[in-house]
């Protein structure tokens, strides 16, 4: 049980988060616990909603937006987001067990995605404070600054939602993957 009431519909949902929470619906086809417990707070899901909507027009493809999303919630043991991702990874962003189970290592099956989402992971667990060698593989893959700032901005972005998702206890509404352990 969450430790914030996630309100049961979006009609729950304080006046302000509701639109938002539509739009949410028009754009994957429902509200998860997730976005309506954030929502209890709409400066917070409006803001979450805009760098991710920003980050959704960027240069990288969705498939490595999730292969990055995963590393980073393997990383930060968070079983919510691992759920949700690997979720839409398999069913949007065509993702095989092989490579879920990859990313979830940190890795990836395809050689360019590799090197992002290593990057990635290496950025999650380091807190930022690279080694030089990590920022030259992620560029010597053809990264561009453009990509590999959004790169950062990914991990930056799933570490909010795992830290909100494990310290509120979000009840899981996706089938449930369960992280390997916390880094």
């Amino acid at each position: 049980m969450s430790r914030i009431a996630t309100p049961a519909t979006i009609a729950d949902a304080p006046e302000k988060s509701q639109p938002l929470l539509d739009a949410v619906v028009k754009q994957i086809g429902s509200a998860p616990n997730m976005f309506r417990l954030i929502g209890v707070s709409p400066a917070a899901l409006e803001g979450y909603l805009a760098m991710s909507g920003a980050l959704g027009k960027g240069a990288l493809p969705a498939a490595t937006r999730e292969r990055i999303a995963l590393a980073v919630a393997e990383v930060n043991g968070c079983d919510y987001c691992l759920s949700a991702h690997a979720f839409l990874g398999k069913n949007l962003g065509r993702l095989d067990d092989a490579e879920i189970t990859a990313n979830r290592s940190g890795a990836s099956n395809d050689p360019k995605a590799d090197a992002a989402v290593r990057f990635a992971a290496s950025v999650a667990r380091q807190r930022g404070h690279i080694a030089e060698a990590d920022f030259a593989a992620v560029r010597l893959a053809g990264y561009t600054d453009a990509q590999i700032i959004e790169i950062v901005q990914h991990v930056a972005l799933n570490v909010w939602t795992n830290y909100a998702n494990t310290v509120f206890q979000t009840e899981i509404d996706f089938p449930v993957v369960t992280a390997r352990q916390a880094a």
